[in-house]
């Protein structure tokens, strides 16, 4: 019989990221937020040496990490615990975010058959992606097999990659997982009798594994590699624990043997649940590293262009999503060369008009995921010789990114009633205007930690509901997604005009250069000229 006593309890939430790893602990019966901690590998664990979050030197395209520097930055944030004040023993479930994609690969022992774990940004799987498209029977055939294209960020064209350059590490490969999946081994034990599953989120996100059947695709797994299947872990329900901590973790750092460890999922649909999008009609938007947009939804969604991408949530839903690979790059090469802080980097925007009198920057800065071509570069349009100056190189990178993001939102199945920011990038104000009037839809940014703070969101929800409590997410997560009501932003009528015909000329401009049929670009860029005051 489910019970409907009041909440409680500590849970803890792990966001194994790019550049850091964070650690959340709430306290559900007060409905706060106790404790935050982070790790930032390249200040923090400099023996690694990593810039960003990856090793240098590898070479162009190829971003890489050692997974032991992760297992390094968890222990530094457990073993913290105590003396922040956090009885460790309290806890009562922790929940594992990770960075997508990236591949771990384990030998029998539980040691890595790889020494470093290629990463969501890696491009160095190109003619992967080719082979496996080719080898199932073109792009249809792969939408149909796993809801999605295969993409060089991928989890797909990695093991790929790895059977044709490193066949010696393939064959000694026992267990292949994700980031997060890898540190749930880690915390259930390891070596020790560690859990090894996955979950459908991240499976999404394989390329192997479809969110519409639920299953992994023979067809695409045989194409790659028929003894790949016994490489691959179980799927386990992303609603569901996997296991209790690992007794060494209960010695080390004083973690309770009855801590239970969830199923855990990708940084994207912790990222949905920390801002609170686990119902119809919001939209989350992050601006980080990469910039996302994602909605949930109650049905599988399947883009028949392979733009969006088709993933389960943490929720027993779905979670189409759009990402764009170069979203913070541009923003902080500006600021760094003209020695701008964010409010100034802010007042510079505000001193140039909306659409920036026809000048137009494509932010393709290292390739571009979102649409797919790996090998762009930027684009430039309406520079005169007199126009590389502060106040609009800064809103021509700003509303280059926002264009860049929003072309592919119109894909998403959804039409939103609000977007919810999140990111280190969302601490522009100077952003909320555009992204407001290019979207057209209300903005409003989200305090807290997002993934992280989602993960410690969902380890309470689970726990609670695997206790036998009749629990929504919206009871569980309501007191923790703060919403900064004092910097919502309605679209505004005159902007979204000029942007509107912006919205054609980034269109025109980006499908010309790619070969698509389309408009001039110069004879919308004359138009918008036209329409401004």
């Amino acid at each position: 019989m489910t019970s409907r006593a009041p909440l409680d309890g500590l849970y803890a939430g792990l966001d194994v990221s790019t550049q850091s790893c964070k650690l959340v602990v709430i306290d559900v019966g007060a409905g706060e937020t106790v404790h935050l901690d982070a790790v930032r590998y390249d200040d923090d664990l400099p023996a690694y040496e990593t810039s960003e979050g990856t090793v240098r030197g590898l070479g162009e395209g190829v971003r890489e990490s050692d997974p032991r520097m992760w297992i390094e930055a968890v222990d530094l944030l457990l073993g913290r615990l105590a003396s922040a004040g956090v009885d460790p023993a309290a806890l009562r479930c922790v929940s594992v975010s990770g960075q997508m994609h990236g591949l771990v690969a384990l030998d029998g022992d539980g040691d890595l058959a790889r020494p470093r774990a290629k990463l969501w940004n890696d491009f160095s799987t190109l003619e992967e992606c080719r082979l496996l498209t080719e080898r199932v029977g073109g792009v249809d055939a792969m939408i149909r097999e796993v809801g999605n294209t295969q993409r060089a960020g991928y989890t797909a064209p990695k093991i790929l990659h790895m059977l044709r350059h490193e066949p010696e590490a393939y064959r000694r490969t026992a267990t292949f997982l994700v980031v997060h999946n890898f540190i749930n081994w880690y915390l259930t034990g390891g070596k020790d009798g560690g859990v090894a599953v996955l979950e459908p989120g991240d499976a999404s996100g394989t390329a192997l594994w479809s969110p519409v059947t639920g299953a992994w695709s023979k067809v695409v797994i045989d194409a790659l590699d028929a003894g790949l299947a016994g490489k691959l872990p179980p799927v386990w329900p992303a609603t569901a624990t996997i296991g209790a901590v690992g007794a060494d973790l209960v010695a080390r750092f004083g973690l309770s043997p009855e801590c239970r460890v969830d199923a855990g999922s990708g940084d994207n649909m912790y990222g949905a649940l920390g801002t609170g999008n686990y119902a119809p009609g919001v939209v989350t938007v992050s601006l980080g590293t990469s910039g996302t947009a994602a909605a949930f939804t109650d049905e599988p969604f399947v883009d028949p262009t392979g733009a969006i991408a088709s993933y389960c949530d943490s929720t027993g839903h779905w979670l189409p999503l759009l990402c764009v690979s170069n979203l913070a790059n541009g923003y902080k090469a500006v600021r760094e060369t003209f020695g701008l802080g964010h409010r100034e980097f802010d007042d510079l925007v505000a001193a140039s008009p909306p659409g920036n009198g026809g000048r137009l920057l494509v932010p393709w800065y290292e390739g571009e995921r979102t649409p797919d071509v790996p090998l762009a570069s930027p684009i430039q349009l309406g520079f005169g010789v007199d126009d590389f100056v502060p106040e609009v190189l800064c809103r021509a990178v700003l509303e280059g990114h926002v264009l860049n993001l929003q072309a592919g939102f119109g894909g998403l199945p959804v039409e939103p009633d609000v977007i919810h920011l999140t990111g280190g990038l969302s601490v522009s104000a100077a952003g909320f205007r555009p992204k407001a009037d290019i979207f057209e839809v209300e903005v409003v940014p989200v305090l807290g930690e997002g993934a992280a703070l989602g993960a410690a969101i969902h380890a309470a929800w689970v726990w609670l509901r695997e206790s036998g409590r009749d629990v929504s997410m919206a009871e569980v997560a309501g007191p923790f997604v703060v919403l900064d009501e004092a910097r919502r932003t309605k679209p505004d009528a005159g902007c979204v005009a000029a942007h509107r015909v912006q919205k054609r000329l980034f269109r025109a401009l980006t499908r010309r250069v790619r070969g698509l049929e389309g408009e001039d670009p110069f004879e919308v860029r004359a138009e918008l000229l036209r329409s401004e005051p």
